[in-house]
C-alpha cells in the first residue's frame, strides 16, 4: 500500500500510523520523489477536481495565471496543491483520511 502526500502533513502521518499497523503501507513524499505526469494524469482521471486543493496554503499563494493551469500540470508545478493523501491500495485509489476511506480500509465504523 502507498500513501502519496507529504512527510510533514499530519493527516499523512496519522494514514501512515494506521495503515502501517495493519499493512506494508509506505509514504511517498511528493517532494522528495516528485510524481509523473502520467501518475498524476491517473490520479485526476480517478478523483476529477476533487485532486487540487483549493485550500491548501499553497492554493492561495498562487497567482490567477497558475490557479488557471491544468490541473495535472499544476500539481507536476506545486506537489503540495494536491488533496493529501493518495492511498493505493492494490488497485484501488482512495482520497483524502476521511470517515469513508478508514472504513473501507480499516473497517471502521
Amino acid at each position: 500500500m502507498r500513501i502519496i502526500g507529504l512527510k510533514n502533513c499530519d493527516t499523512c502521518r496519522a494514514a501512515l500510523k494506521a495503515l502501517g499497523a495493519v499493512s506494508d503501507a509506505v509514504l511517498v513524499d511528493v517532494r522528495a520523489a516528485p510524481l509523473g505526469r502520467d501518475e498524476i494524469a491517473r490520479y485526476h482521471a480517478v478523483f476529477g477536481p476533487a485532486l487540487v486543493n483549493t485550500r491548501s496554503a499553497t492554493w492561495r499563494g498562487l497567482d490567477e495565471a497558475a490557479r488557471g493551469m491544468d490541473p495535472v500540470d499544476l500539481i507536476a508545478a506545486h506537489p503540495a496543491v494536491m488533496k493529501r493523501p493518495v492511498i493505493e491500495a492494490g488497485d484501488q485509489l482512495y482520497l483524502g483520511w476521511g470517515p469513508e476511506v478508514r472504513a473501507a480500509l480499516l473497517g471502521e465504523a
